[in-house]
């Protein structure tokens, strides 16, 4: 099959979450399995331009409402991410180096929704499927039906649309109607919900089938979907649930140059105690006792706003017993709040307020157990990551989160549960990790082992959405 992937992330060309992580793996695992598989995002001006071969592909111009705009695709030339990959390039609009979080992002996604289509209309053959990521990409499955421009040629090329975090739509007031281009006027109800356009919505319509990142999260769709729970009920009928993998030959503990000491599991003692030697060296944390880490961002989904006094209430309750490592950017509140505590709870606490990657997978490799408190996680790629390095998952039962982590109170359970994104729901949780680590460490080396030996590889995603793909040509 010839499989196009269209995103606004791509790991490691442009990537803020684990949209990045997935469109930079799903594709290259599909490709292993003898398939023709493209991925297309916006050219911004990253690192990873600059540092690899381009050759043009295509130019073309369509408008944005009244405005004509030029655009050219370009071709990465060695193949070097298992897949071909295309950058689509809109001086103006997508020249910039961040993703996201300009004034005119509904502008710069519009228009690169319409250049893709005004490009894949123009080829002499028609792809098997066109597979859209998020919002960002939701209109495309609506443009390709409907749109005069577009539809003769690409109408009966299936769309399959997947919802990595539903709280996020791209809604845009009416009044930006005129941006896309012509289509039956009989099929604005598409568009509209709530009396806004709305992308996410229309491309739940739209797409041949809809899938999200974990079956829970499908489940919770139903009553928790930001004001779509009525139009997920309606169309549950092309509706998956197709859980993430990860990555299993970037994030491996054997290999990873990001971490001072590689291990396996026959190591996985000696190579642990050395990454949280380095990583309590490098930010004044105590060794012998254990390390709890949070790898994210501090933003309301991820419950961020609990951790101060989370982590504080921990350290009081439970007389120090435990240390706290925390790297993520977001919420300047939230910053503020944890950076003011490592004066107050020095050598208990400390954080890095920022992004880095290397400093992600040591933390991984030198955690005792990494806390993922979250109000929403479609999937969660984090704990996969902590599986893999031997870091047990502290996780509330949500979303992908209680489709991979069972609880060590269960018969071969292998992390700690929590059911409430609460100050004390994870105070206790704190206190059961801590009376693990210190009191039952036959059980603990047998879940470090144990989940060491877990597969959350793509291979059997990537054959699943393979399988979901075929079902559109019956």
């Amino acid at each position: 099959m010839e499989i196009i992937h269209v995103s606004a992330e791509c790991y490691p060309v442009a990537k803020v979450g684990g949209l990045g992580d997935v469109v930079g793996a799903l594709p290259k695992y599909q490709a292993e399995l003898g398939h023709v598989v493209k991925v297309v995002i916006p050219m911004y001006r990253t690192r990873f331009l600059y540092e690899n071969q381009w050759e043009l592909v295509h130019e073309g111009g369509q408008n944005l409402g009244p405005h004509w705009f030029h655009y050219s695709v370009i071709k990465e030339k060695t193949n070097k991410l298992g897949f071909d990959l295309y950058l689509i390039d809109i001086n103006g609009l997508l020249d910039r180096e961040k993703i996201y979080g300009y004034d005119d992002d509904t502008e710069r996604f519009m228009a690169f929704q319409i250049a893709f289509c005004d490009w894949l209309s123009k080829w002499s053959h028609r792809p098997d499927v066109i597979h859209c990521h998020d919002h960002h990409t939701g209109l495309i499955p609506f443009m390709v039906k409907y749109c005069y421009a577009f539809n003769q040629q690409l109408a009966e090329v299936p769309t399959v649309f997947t919802i990595h975090n539903a709280q996020y739509q791209g809604w845009m007031s009416w009044d930006k109607y005129y941006y896309i281009p012509a289509y039956d006027s009989w099929k604005w109800g598409l568009l509209d919900w709530n009396h806004m356009i709305n992308p996410l919505a229309s491309a739940i319509r739209c797409a041949w089938k809809v899938t999200t990142v974990s079956n829970s999260y499908l489940g919770e769709l139903h009553y928790s979907a930001n004001g779509l729970e009525k139009l997920f009920e309606y169309e549950k009928g092309k509706s998956y649930g197709i859980l993430n993998g990860i990555d299993t030959k970037i994030w491996n503990p054997q290999t990873d140059n990001y971490i001072l000491k590689n291990y396996d599991r026959g190591m996985v003692e000696q190579g642990k105690r050395k990454n949280k030697k380095e990583l309590c060296g490098q930010f004044d944390l105590d060794i012998d006792k254990p390390l709890i880490v949070f790898i994210g961002r501090l933003v309301g989904e991820k419950a961020a706003d609990l951790l101060p006094e989370a982590i504080s209430q921990s350290i009081y309750q439970h007389h120090g017993k435990a240390n706290f490592l925390v790297l993520g950017s977001g919420d300047p509140n939230v910053e503020h709040q944890l950076d003011h505590m490592k004066k107050q709870f020095g050598g208990y606490f400390n954080s890095y307020i920022g992004y880095s990657e290397s400093l992600s997978h040591q933390m991984y490799a030198g955690a005792d157990f990494l806390l993922m408190p979250s109000r929403v996680e479609p999937c969660g790629l984090n704990q996969l990551y902590a599986l893999r390095y031997g870091t047990v998952p502290m996780v509330r039962s949500v979303g992908g989160l209680q489709d991979t982590i069972t609880d060590f109170g269960d018969p071969n359970g292998f992390g700690i549960r929590f059911n409430q994104p609460s100050v004390g729901d994870i105070t206790y949780s704190v206190g059961r990790a801590i009376d693990l680590y210190q009191n039952k460490p036959e059980q603990y080396n047998w879940m470090r082992d144990h989940i060491m030996t877990l597969d959350h590889s793509w291979d059997k995603s990537a054959m699943q959405y393979i399988q979901l793909y075929e079902s559109l040509k019956k």
